[in-house]
């Protein structure tokens, strides 16, 4: 097996990986039947980073996966040099893949004298030689419009939903946004899990402390109900296990909770651990280690949505097929991360 899949006689697919989760990278190569370029990668004493591909890259359609977790900046810029590598080893095209993508959450401005970080995010990937971005779950749509290029945004939400279908109970079931900004998104998980009833969650988010917001009622019912919440990510956990309590204090039977990036940081797993959800089901868009996977968290692995994308793109397809669900050689794969 070869580190470069072969494609039509003129192109050559090359995936390399960073050190934040080579785990979720190999995955990945094991689902196209190829397997990642070895790469060298190590720190200086000061901290400055080296990257060295082992073998050649020349006239490859290159893919640089990289996922942002803790420590986030040093893994950002980790990928940054290797898109430098690869672009100063003459490699056809640069594709970044960042399941999660940091920084994404700071996408407007809401006073004054605040940066738009997440502008300066894809800036700082077309600069460094990035032709495309491929990432999961935007905190917001529009931030595609970001990158002077192709953004391929894909959704983790056929691979939750279909978990979802099979596993939690849909005779009672209700769909819960935990704000306004997600009601688009929970009305399509409502509609495909057969028309459930929605109710959203009224709250404020005070923009001076991050990762704090205030949650001031429900509307919509949702008394004896199998309540599912549906979010882009869990960070520290704090706005969405009050979610959980305001559920229950409104008579709701069960609460599950679903998110794409499950960040866990800081308090999140005593958060969650002590908050009464039913289920809390995540992607492993970034690493879940042991430590943090609780009794009833289950983690799904994006390997397969990832490398279908990576397929799609390499062969100049679309990835529009991917909103609807894996293809059928994906959907076997391990389902679990």
């Amino acid at each position: 097996m070869s580190a470069i899949l072969e494609g039509t006689p003129d192109k050559r697919l090359v995936l390399v990986t960073g050190r934040a989760y080579p785990e979720l990278a190999e995955e990945v190569a094991r689902c196209m039947g190829t397997e990642v370029l070895e790469t060298t990668a190590y720190d200086f004493a000061n901290g400055e980073m080296y990257v060295r591909y082992t073998e050649p890259v020349r006239g490859a359609d290159a893919f640089v996966l990289q996922c942002h977790t803790e420590p986030i900046n040093k893994w950002i810029m980790e990928q940054l040099i290797m898109i430098d590598a690869m672009k100063r080893a003459s490699a056809r095209s640069i594709t970044v893949v960042a399941p999660f993508l940091g920084y994404s959450r700071q996408d407007k401005k809401h006073l004054g004298r605040e940066p738009i970080t997440a502008r300066l995010i894809f800036d700082l990937f077309r600069a460094a030689g990035a032709d495309r971005m491929m990432t999961i779950d935007l905190h917001a749509a529009q931030e595609q419009g970001f990158f002077n290029g192709p953004v391929d945004h894909l959704t983790a939400t056929p691979v939750l939903l279909d978990y979802v279908r099979n596993n939690v109970p849909m005779e009672h079931a209700t769909i819960v946004s935990p704000d306004a900004g997600r009601i688009k998104v929970s009305e399509q998980w409502a509609a495909k899990l057969g028309n459930l009833p929605l109710a959203f969650i009224h709250k404020t988010r005070d923009t001076t402390r991050p990762n704090h917001a205030t949650a001031h009622g429900i509307i919509g019912d949702v008394k004896g109900r199998d309540c599912v919440v549906v979010d882009d990510m869990i960070d520290t956990a704090g706005t969405i296990c009050e979610a959980v309590r305001t559920l229950r204090n409104a008579g709701a039977a069960s609460v599950t909770l679903v998110a794409t990036h499950g960040l866990l940081s800081g308090p999140a797993i005593e958060r969650l651990r002590d908050c009464g959800a039913r289920e809390i089901i995540v992607t492993n868009t970034v690493p879940v280690p042991e430590e943090k996977r609780l009794p009833n968290m289950t983690v799904l692995s994006v390997a397969p949505l990832l490398a279908a994308g990576i397929r799609s793109v390499f062969e100049s397809r679309s990835v529009m097929h991917l909103l609807e669900g894996l293809p059928s050689d994906m959907r076997p794969r391990n389902i679990y991360a």
